[in-house]
């Protein structure tokens, strides 16, 4: 029997008077493959955002069995990351290291070490010391990446982590993914690309403000389902 890692009772979530999502139940097992699923305004990033702990829950409560500060790492939007400011690709990465180095020690020889495999590993070797606002979509998030492998936590929670990049990198990075779930770890992605997701990821999650469906991709992913929640989103059926 599989081992609940993540918990949600009877969880909303928003902001002031805003419920975006309400009443979520249902539990993350580890060592498995989820994909978010839904119209725009579904609630799936605030979802993630709930999970790791930057939204309190309105109401419900939601409990996770690991260290959310060593045992969960998170890859948001690239829409809400600041390219601007003045940082190399190697700083980037390094960031994953934080939990163990912490904000005022140096890189040790180990953790360098982790560093250049991990940018070898996205395919960014020769890239540290470029900065990341000379870089492409694509490269960012595979920058991005880099920093997740450096991390290595337990669960990985990703925010639309294929869009906007070309086929090449989203190939590169599923692959990714998939070798993290091979690996024992559990893993919660916001996605798009439903075929994807019924080739790739065993169970859904489908929102729509609301649960809509939890549950296998292949039952979860109906034509029914995803006409409700497409007209939940539009408070045709609230």
């Amino acid at each position: 029997m599989s081992t609940p890692i993540i918990e949600l009772e009877h969880v909303s979530l928003g902001w002031r008077d805003k419920i975006a999502l309400r009443d979520i139940s249902g539990q993350f097992e580890a060592g498995g493959l989820y994909a978010l699923v839904g119209p725009n305004g579904a609630g799936k990033s605030t979802l993630l955002k709930g999970l790791m702990g930057e939204i309190v829950p309105v109401q419900g409560q939601i409990r996770l069995q690991v260290d959310a500060m060593t045992d969960l790492a998170f890859l948001p939007q690239q829409a809400d990351i600041d390219r601007s400011f003045p940082i190399t690709v190697y700083d980037v990465v390094a960031m994953g290291a934080w939990s163990r180095i912490g904000a005022w020690r140096g890189v040790s020889a180990t953790e360098h070490q982790r560093i250049q495999q991990a940018l070898d590993t996205v395919g960014l070797a020769g890239f540290a010391a470029r900065s990341i606002n000379t870089l492409s979509g694509g490269q960012f998030q595979r920058a991005l990446f880099a920093r997740l492998l450096v991390q290595d936590a337990s669960v990985i929670l990703l925010d639309e982590p294929f869009a906007a990049v070309d086929t090449d990198t989203t190939h590169d990075l599923l692959r990714l993914v998939l070798d993290w779930h091979a690996q024992g770890r559990t893993v919660i992605a916001v996605l798009h690309e439903l075929d994807m997701v019924r080739n790739h990821f065993p169970t859904s999650v489908l929102l729509g403000g609301q649960l809509v469906a939890w549950g296998k991709s292949q039952e979860v992913l109906s034509s029914e389902n995803l006409h409700l929640a497409r007209h939940l989103c539009a408070g045709d059926f609230l």
